[in-house]
């Protein structure tokens, strides 16, 4: 039986390139704007990873299924209807996105759709809180 290949892996595109093709001009210049807020909080500068996610930092995992690939620390994607942020759950994160402002949340990717509905600074600690909580997990 052949392994599943994670589709999603770093590439070598450039990030300016992916967000200028944001059609909408507020969308792509939050996009600039959370880049530059996850680079300040991270360390790390932006990558892209597949086609349309921007991620910081990488682990590698390996799913009991025996699953394994790369993925990156904190990411996200700006989608038609909003920014898909990639951020893991970690104690406190509840109480932080609901000081967020308006957004939803399904699965593990909390939604927005601009900048200007959300506190950045409470963004910026829940970004804080889910970049330390993956180094944290996904040491080695």
């Amino acid at each position: 039986m052949a392994k599943n290949t994670n589709q999603t892996i770093e590439t070598e595109a450039n990030v300016s390139d992916f967000i200028n093709t944001v059609e909408d001009e507020t969308k792509r210049s939050d996009g600039f704007k959370i880049i530059e807020l996850m680079q300040e909080v991270t360390g790390l500068e932006a990558k892209m990873w597949g086609p349309a996610i921007v991620g910081f930092g990488s682990y590698h995992y390996k799913s009991e299924a025996g699953r394994e690939g790369d993925a990156p620390l904190v990411a996200f994607s700006p989608r038609k209807s909003s920014f898909s942020l990639y951020l893991s759950g970690y104690d406190g994160k509840v109480q932080l996105l609901e000081k967020l402002g308006k957004h939803k949340q399904s699965g593990g990717c909390t939604h927005i759709v601009k900048l200007a509905d959300v506190d950045t600074e409470v963004l910026k600690q829940l970004i804080k809180g889910a970049f330390e909580k993956a180094k944290t997990l996904h040491k080695g």
